[in-house]
């Protein structure tokens, strides 16, 4: 038990999904040649003049209103003074007092299966410019650093959340859903290996203080950076509490005794390592941008994306539940693997008819595949109908279990129909009488067998199923059990 209550906020950096940059017509395309999407906008030179993407626009607002946030009427540009050296122009075109969205909240699941959700505070998610990027030679011998500034201008939309995060899991699970629900909207592909996903994690412990329970002490803020995963995200919290709780005891420092500090994640040590002390919002000197007229929303245009929301995963999630019978751990393992298998689900559940087979085989085998080919669902020669009418034969009892995956594979391999596939295979429906006929004979031949189950011992049936399936290979092994039971139990 520790004797300190971690205190997480996080700054969620995520690219926009436009074809060309925030203030300029340059692509946003990634893997380019360095340098190549560029003109004098995006690199700052004297007397450029920036245009406003509205693509970006209405997607910041399309995210502000998934994420239950306030649209101002009224949001405007400025410039953020800092120097970097992949930023040309020596400030960032961003938003300060007059963000495009704010005060909102997005929900996450409790901690432990059964606790309830939790909600999660947005201070604002604002519009913004991206810097370059710099390439450095860490080789032994040393080398040149080099820029590339292709990726300068790109619209990022920074979430900045409240400290209402207590644990490491927590973050991840914010950052999860936080992510599922971009790509669900499609504001965003939030590909962290290309950086169109990127994380700070701010983080504090707050201390009992015997002498003011009301009031705990506190240790300084430290942001952490370079965060390239989720997992990092966790070891990266953990670490720096663990740091800061012996820091804290060597010292004593608390809030207001030490100045706040940028640290950078070393993820092959594992550690944080100190940067700089964290800057202030005076020390960015903001004032109004110049070049931009501030962006007018109505309340109309708002209502118009209201309108047009598509269902959002927590609602879905919850209508898997109610209307398919759906356990929570089946729709949220769904749900959770994008808007394009869910609605391939739906669609497998509408024409099988069984909504609970539909997620077995959709979690199980369709995911297995994906996960074991490397391919995406559209790339698979597997459509939801041919699934879902593989399924019905199933629940009718044209397909038994013990076939259907070699049912399913052809599907797979050759993309032909339930029909097909199962004509090649050579699979055809047993007779119910042909099916009590052969129980008949297995049942007088194994007379043990059936003193067995007479005793109780039901699960000794099962040595029946083998010889009923030499006996006709398609048939299924359910039925023959059941059967087997029923004659035994009539003497």
């Amino acid at each position: 038990m520790n004797d300190y209550q971690t205190i997480i906020g996080l700054e969620v950096h995520v690219q926009l999904a436009t074809l060309s940059k925030l203030f300029c017509g340059c692509a946003t395309t990634f893997g380019a040649e360095p340098n190549t999407q560029t003109c004098p906008v995006c690199l700052g030179l004297p007397g450029s003049l920036p245009v406003l993407n509205e693509r970006a626009v209405q997607l910041a607002i399309e995210t502000g209103v998934a994420l239950n946030c306030t649209i101002p009427e009224f949001t405007k540009w400025d410039r953020k003074q800092y120097f970097y050296p992949d930023l040309p122009k020596g400030y960032q075109t961003s938003q300060f007092d007059l963000p495009i969205t704010e005060h909102g909240w997005l929900e996450i699941a409790g901690e432990t299966e059964g606790t309830a959700p939790k909600r999660v505070r947005i201070t604002r998610a604002h519009l913004e410019e991206d810097a370059g990027k710099s390439l450095h030679d860490e080789s032994a011998a040393g080398g040149d650093s080099v820029i590339d500034l292709n990726r300068a201008g790109t619209p990022l939309l920074e979430i900045v959340s409240e400290p209402d995060l207590r644990s490491s899991a927590e973050a991840k699970a914010y950052l999860n859903e936080l992510k599922l629900l971009l790509t669900f909207l499609g504001v965003s592909d939030c590909n962290m290996q290309e950086g169109s996903l990127r994380v700070d994690a701010n983080v504090n412990l707050h201390v009992p203080d015997s002498a003011n329970p009301a009031k705990p002490a506190a240790t300084p803020i430290v942001e952490i950076k370079n965060l390239n995963s989720f997992r990092a995200v966790e070891r990266a919290i953990d670490y720096e509490a663990g740091r800061q709780w012996r820091h804290w005891q060597e010292t004593g420092l608390r809030m207001g005794q030490a100045p706040k500090q940028t640290r950078g994640w070393d993820d092959s040590a594992e550690v944080t390592r100190a940067q700089r002390e964290k800057e202030e919002s005076a020390d960015y000197r903001y004032f109004p941008c110049p070049d931009l007229a501030p962006v007018v929303i109505t309340a109309d245009e708002v209502t118009r994306v209201r309108v047009a929301m598509p269902e959002l995963p927590a609602a879905l999630r919850l209508r898997l539940q109610t209307e398919h019978g759906l356990s929570a751990y089946d729709a949220d393992v769904i749900v959770g693997s994008g808007r394009e298998l869910t609605e391939f689900y739906e669609q497998v559940a509408a024409t099988g008819g069984d909504a609970k087979q539909a997620a077995n085989w959709v979690t199980q085998h369709v995911t297995r595949v994906m996960n074991a080919t490397g391919k995406l669902l559209s790339e698979l020669q597997l459509p939801a109908e041919s699934l879902g009418r593989m399924i019905a034969k199933i629940v009718a009892g044209e397909l038994p279990s013990s076939r259907a995956r070699d049912v399913f594979d052809l599907l797979l391999e050759q993309g032909v129909d339930v029909d097909k596939a199962m004509a090649s295979l050579g699979i055809a429906a047993v007779d119910e009488s042909e099916l009590i006929a052969i129980c008949r004979t297995l049942l007088a031949a194994n007379p043990k067998i059936v003193a067995d189950v007479q005793a109780g011992k039901q699960q000794a049936v099962g040595a029946l199923i083998g010889q009923a399936k030499q006996k006709n290979p398609n048939a299924d092994p359910g039925r023959v059990r059941a059967i087997c039971l029923e004659l035994i139990a009539a003497g």
